[in-house]
């Protein structure tokens, strides 16, 4: 989602401002601007499309100034053009804005009649006229900016000043950073920052330094991000584990003050969370449900608090996110935590929003992910989930020592697994191009499979733009299969569990009616499946790790399906890497 920087500093900050802008490329952007104050005056350039253009631009017409804002748009309201493009500015105001502003057509009506001109179709342009309009009344900057501003982290040095919506851009400069609460105001006047609340008093946020890289990240060798973090995952998924699990038990650690008691009494767990994360959290259903006899009901954050749910009294809520800062699922956790649930998130920003409201956190060990489809993160966040439910299933007296020693040693065997399968890229890369001939895909599955059906269905409709779509294979006869045909493949996860006979039996009814079934199992289920289009062979291992092996393929399959298209895998049209509005 949109990124937003702001430097008062004491050089001529724009190529700064660039920099930082870079660093938030991976968030999903189709344009980006910069405008600073020269002579008492507002400068601005802009540009639709990356960011290498507006670096044209810049070298074109340069663009001085000590202070400045820049600003990386994905688009909402208006196509993603120049006149559409942040920063949008009067003679007197220059705004950068990450949100919606859901009244703009009144408050553009009631400007438009007080005499303010529009050039754009954004609704956030409204925000510099009503900025405008309030100075033009009398007020100061800060009261007129009230309206405008959004969270952001402020970022602290000795002779300049940063303002930033991901301490990620802000570390080439500072360590150092506030985080600003919902309300708050920021003034900065050179080096010097002042935050006021809600209430206009002044408020002292904690300076805390920040744990964010002034690396830039790079591909490490590999042609996209996406290929570098789906080869990293033995390496992150060792490191979330190793947060969790004692290998001299092999037991889980203690997760955190409250949580056992919590989980011993809790009646009900309510999952969500938005996209790859949400089937990460229905995955967890199965294994709570199974390993702790713990109730779980999953829902999708955009739609959980507007059904106004009745959570139970002395009920958990579990939220994942990869950024912590996903729109719907913080709007999520603070309604379920207004409603007396104690709050848990697995996030992998330890300084994100969800992580500082939730009252018990789980951290995943991910590293920065910047591929728009989420690979490694998704594999980090099962880790926590399946540490989590074992150490829900010992908390609630289901599983005994034993049972708690045998599921620990499988989770730790997760990233040799991974490791091993990795080295069948080349077999896969041959399999993603023929998918990508395809129109339509299928994935089925069952049990835990069926959430990672809809993961693969998703990862190739993201980076391929192919048609694609996951099912509980028991569903296949109530539907589904009146689409298949010869130029159909069916993707089918079927580790060779006690589910495995159902889905076999589900196979053949597709097979039957000439479909192209690309079966994923380990040897065993492949060797007792029979004859099929395609297979992909996992590595042996228990069935309560399944999920997280059999990501590997799905993801795999989906990068090279776009290789094979030319499509843009880091950064897929019309998606963003943090959806921080609704």
């Amino acid at each position: 989602m949109c990124g937003i920087v702001g430097i008062a500093g004491s050089k001529d900050v724009a190529p700064v401002i660039l920099e930082a802008l870079r660093r938030l490329e991976y968030r999903g952007y189709d344009s980006a601007g910069i405008a600073t104050l020269v002579a008492g005056r507002i400068e601005r350039r802009r540009s639709p499309g990356k960011l290498s253009k507006l670096d044209a631009v810049l070298q074109k017409e340069p663009l001085s100034g000590h202070t400045g804002i820049g600003h990386t748009r994905w688009a909402t309201h208006g196509a993603p053009t120049e006149i559409n493009a942040h920063p949008h500015a009067t003679a007197r105001v220059a705004i950068v804005h990450n949100g919606i502003i859901e009244n703009f057509r009144e408050l553009r009506d009631e400007l438009t009649a007080r005499g303010h001109k529009f050039e754009s179709q954004t609704d956030s342009e409204v925000a510099a006229h009503l900025i405008t309009d309030n100075l033009d009344k009398g007020m100061t900057p800060q009261e007129a900016a009230k309206a405008a501003v959004k969270r952001l982290a402020v970022g602290y040095a000795d002779r300049e000043a940063y303002l930033g919506s991901d301490a990620f851009a802000l570390a080439p400069f500072t360590n150092r950073v506030a985080y600003l609460e919902d309300g708050d105001v920021a003034v900065i006047d050179g080096a010097e920052v002042t935050i006021f609340d809600a209430e206009n008093r002044p408020a002292n946020r904690e300076i805390k330094h920040t744990a964010a890289s002034a690396a830039l990240v790079d591909k490490a060798g590999h042609h996209h991000f996406m290929a570098k973090e789906i080869h990293e995952q033995p390496e992150v998924v060792g490191h979330t584990l190793a947060h969790y699990l004692d290998p001299a038990g092999p037991v889980v650690r203690r997760l955190g003050l409250g949580l056992r008691e919590a989980l011993m009494a809790a009646p009900r767990l309510t999952i969500s969370a938005c996209g790859t994360a949400y089937y990460a959290g229905m995955v967890g259903k199965y294994w709570f449900e199974k390993l702790a006899r713990l109730p779980v009901e999953t829902d999708v954050a955009s739609e959980l608090r507007y059904r106004n749910p009745v959570y139970p009294k002395g009920g958990a809520a579990l939220f994942v996110s990869q950024s912590g800062e996903t729109a719907d699922t913080l709007a999520a956790l603070r309604d379920a935590k207004a409603q007396g649930q104690i709050t848990i998130a697995i996030v992998n920003v330890a300084e994100s929003s969800i992580a500082r409201e939730a009252d018990i956190v789980l951290p995943t060990y991910a590293g920065p992910e910047i591929g728009v489809a989420s690979t490694k993160a998704f594999t980090c966040q099962l880790a926590a989930l399946a540490a989590f439910a074992i150490a829900a299933g010992e908390a609630r007296g289901v599983l005994n020592a034993a049972d708690e020693k045998r599921l620990c040693t499988a989770l730790l065997e997760t990233p040799r697994h991974i490791a091993e399968f990795l080295k069948q890229e080349a077999k896969l890369k041959s399999l993603g191009e023929e998918i990508a001939k395809a129109r339509d895909v299928l994935y089925m599955g069952r049990g835990p499979s069926f959430p990672l059906a809809l993961e693969g269905a998703l990862k190739l409709k993201e980076i391929s733009y192919i048609h694609a779509e996951g099912y509980a294979a028991g569903e296949m006869k109530h539907g589904p299969i009146a689409l298949i045909d010869e130029a159909v493949p069916i993707i089918v996860i079927a580790p060779h569990d006690a589910l495995y006979e159902k889905t076999i039996s589900n196979t053949q009814e597709v097979m039957a009616r000439g479909g192209k079934v690309l079966l994923i199992s380990d040897a065993r289920g492949v060797a007792e499946a029979g004859p099929v289009w395609a297979s992909i062979t996992v590595p042996d291992a228990d069935s309560f790790i399944a999920p997280l092996l059999y990501a590997i393929p799905v993801q795999l399959l989906a990068y090279h399906a776009a290789l094979a298209k030319g499509t843009d895998v880091d950064q897929p049209r019309n998606l963003a890497k943090s959806v921080t509005v609704e």
